[in-house]
């Protein structure tokens, strides 16, 4: 097992300096574009929890408003009114999601594990969930392709950050969950293929998630919530018996 995570953070290490170095053409002119479009910093730093319920400082490409954050609301929908225009551009590509490469090549996530969580929602795991702080966080797994569409989900909701503990959280934490008890070097090479699949076919990447699902022994219903055939319903988190019903 030591063996394994000094693997994985070498490779870590390796893969976060050389997409960064390659993601500069496309990193730099969206920083630029972002800056000019209100004077403002370009990058966003969010307070997430880490390994172990460590905060730390997430960087990522600002694609809201300035003080976006104060809102008090931390799920986002596609119809968010806070989205810049140039911010639209960052979220369809998922570029604030490359710039957390610096934060792998800190040492603070790792390229495939679970998403990490801002500390209202981390408070509100249960006993099981808390077992997602066991491992560094990611910038992609399992649940990250599944859920890639989270705006989507969210965006004709009264209440965004309601609705995400009602209908993504419970399955995200149980795919988390599934990953963590499952990790291996190889899964994680596919789950990084599956991820920029997913920018090409979201539907053949799903697939691809499913053959994962069915290796790892997952249950019907976790599959079929994964396939996203179907509307997603109010369900407990792991852990728990009832439905959240209230932020």
């Amino acid at each position: 097992m030591k063996q394994q995570k000094i693997f994985k953070r070498a490779f870590d290490i390796l893969a976060s300096a050389i997409g960064l170095i390659v993601a500069s053409p496309v990193l730099i002119p969206v920083i630029v574009a972002v800056w000019l479009q209100d004077f403002h910093s370009p990058f966003y730093i969010a307070t997430r929890i880490g390994k172990g319920g460590k905060p730390f400082r997430m960087v990522k490409l600002r694609s809201m408003v300035v003080n976006a954050d104060k809102t008090g609301v931390d799920s986002t929908s596609a119809k968010d009114p806070r989205i810049t225009p140039v911010g639209r551009f960052i979220r369809r590509y998922k570029l604030d999601e490359l710039s957390q490469l610096w934060n792998v090549l800190k040492g603070d996530m790792s390229l495939v594990g679970p998403r990490p969580q801002v500390p209202r929602d981390v408070a509100l795991y249960t006993n099981e969930e808390q077992r997602l702080l066991s491992v560094k966080p990611g910038i992609t797994d399992i649940a990250s392709i599944v859920f890639a569409d989270e705006g989507d989900i969210l965006k004709d909701s009264a209440d965004p950050d309601l609705d995400y503990n009602r209908l993504i959280r419970p399955w995200k934490s149980r795919l988390g969950l599934l990953y963590i008890e499952h990790q291996s070097f190889l899964l994680d090479l596919r789950l990084i293929f599956l991820t920029a699949l997913a920018i090409i076919s979201r539907k053949r990447a799903l697939s691809g998630i499913q053959h994962i699902l069915d290796e790892l022994g997952a249950d019907e219903m976790l599959k079929r919530v994964a396939r996203r055939e179907e509307a997603l319903q109010p369900y407990p988190p792991p852990g728990a018996t009832e439905v959240v019903s209230r932020r």
